[in-house]
């Protein structure tokens, strides 16, 4: 229902009797489902139908709104005179760079205490925060995602792992490595020259995610993120993982996007706010089967 309201062809009346169900028992909305809904496997182009499951989630951070020696690494608002698609200065070129300073004064939002926590916050794409104001209250509030430099993203777990530096490219692994390598963190870093800028939005009073690139709140379980070229938003999809973190057989619905979620067979999980879904997100990689619901 919250696909519902974005539905765009041939999802419109579809949506239309999907309202009518709202109070419905569970089995005549299963039942419906199973009567208006045909299932379709997702193959590649090359026919393939095995492909690659990860996962993502909304981590809970603290920042300040002033700079500081604790606080010191800044989180911006979108440049303004920064285009859609626009390719823009990278990470390193932004904290060495006196133009690259200049164009970003006065956009920072707050900062954050750890390099990499900031990374983490830009490659999941936003952030429940808690940012501590210049009164000393703490303000709840969440960053989203509001645009990028147009950089393309470098994992820096690739990176560690081609110099041969570590085995296990999880971001506990990373994480690891970094806090037995202080003065190699900034290196790490600029290894991903793409850079997240972010707006700053209340939180909602219900327990509901952030809103994907359909422009949806995500629900925890349920969101995925796909390749839109291929799985339209709104599409309902049902999807079988067997690994060793977890065992998934169940429905889902593609609300969200990402710049390293390309191809059809391919998702990004949505596991909900908090470490607990971190720490699953950071290890979850297996493979994947995918049908997608479509009207008929």
């Amino acid at each position: 229902m919250r696909s519902c309201q974005r539905a765009a062809a041939p999802w419109v009346a579809v949506c239309a009797e999907a309202k009518t169900l709202a109070s419905a028992p569970d089995a005549d909305k299963r039942a419906w489902m199973e009567r208006r809904l045909q299932p379709y496997r997702i193959e590649s182009a090359q026919g393939e139908v095995r492909g690659l499951l990860t996962a993502y989630f909304e981590p809970v951070f603290e920042a300040s709104r002033s700079r500081s020696a604790a606080y010191s690494v800044p989180l911006y608002q979108p440049p303004a005179q920064l285009s859609p698609g626009q390719t823009w200065y990278s990470r390193k070129d932004m904290d060495t760079l006196a133009q690259a300073q200049t164009a970003l004064q006065g956009r920072v939002i707050a900062y954050m205490a750890d390099p990499l926590d900031a990374l983490a916050l830009q490659i999941q794409g936003s952030g429940h925060m808690q940012i501590r104001q210049s009164d000393g209250s703490v303000r709840q509030s969440r960053l989203a995602f509001a645009g990028s430099n147009g950089q393309p993203y470098q994992s820096v777990g690739k990176w560690l792992s081609e110099q041969g530096l570590i085995t296990d490219t999880s971001w506990p692994g990373i994480k690891a490595w970094a806090a037995r390598n202080p003065t190699r963190v900034q290196e790490l870093v600029w290894s991903n020259p793409r850079v997240v800028f972010f707006k700053e939005e209340a939180l909602p009073g219900d327990d509901s995610g952030p809103r994907g690139a359909q422009g949806v709140a995500l629900t925890a379980g349920r969101s995925i993120a796909v390749d839109p070229a291929s799985i339209p938003y709104g599409t309902p999809v049902w999807i079988r993982s067997v690994g060793t973190q977890i065992t998934l057989q169940k429905l889902v619905v593609a609300q969200d996007t990402g710049s390293a979620i390309t191809g059809a067979v391919r998702a990004d999980y949505f596991v909900g706010t908090g470490p607990t879904a971190g720490d699953l997100a950071g290890r979850l990689k297996q493979p994947l089967n995918m049908w997608a619901l479509w009207p008929q």
